[in-house]
């Protein structure tokens, strides 16, 4: 199955990147195609060939919760994105990730996308077991 990893980062582009291979890693582990994507520099890149997505960010600040603007934008000109089975995952930072998690799968919903499961973020360890269990294929 083909799959793909679609980042935005920020401030600590590094972190998430590192977080997104190990995802993908542990995705390719269960016999998956996967690539990625970053969100902030691929802009015309399309979906629509996935089967599975997942995508994550790193809230913007330290507080507020909020997501990159950039989300909304690029899911919404990505192609075909809507009825796809998706995961959604923010990196860890010092408050507020639960509830850019929440806008992020808000986001993510409003463009169609069935959220099977979410995830926050500390390290790319963490990343490459979640990867090793997501159900990609269900």
């Amino acid at each position: 199955m083909r799959a793909a990893v679609v980042f935005f980062a920020l401030s600590s582009r590094d972190r998430v990147l590192s977080i997104a291979r190990s995802l993908a890693r542990g995705m390719e582990s269960q016999g998956h195609q996967v690539d990625i994507v970053d969100g902030t520099r691929d802009v015309n890149t399309k979906l629509t060939i996935y089967q599975y997505l997942a995508v994550g960010t790193e809230p913007a600040g330290n507080f507020g919760g909020k997501i990159p603007e950039k989300v909304g934008h690029f899911l919404n000109s990505s192609g075909m994105v809507a009825g796809k089975r998706s995961f959604a995952f923010v990196i860890k930072n010092l408050a507020g990730a639960s509830k850019a998690l929440s806008r992020l799968m808000k986001s993510m919903e409003k463009e169609g996308m069935f959220i099977k499961y979410s995830a926050i973020l500390s390290s790319a360890q963490e990343a490459e077991e979640v990867g090793k269990r997501l159900h990609v294929t269900r």
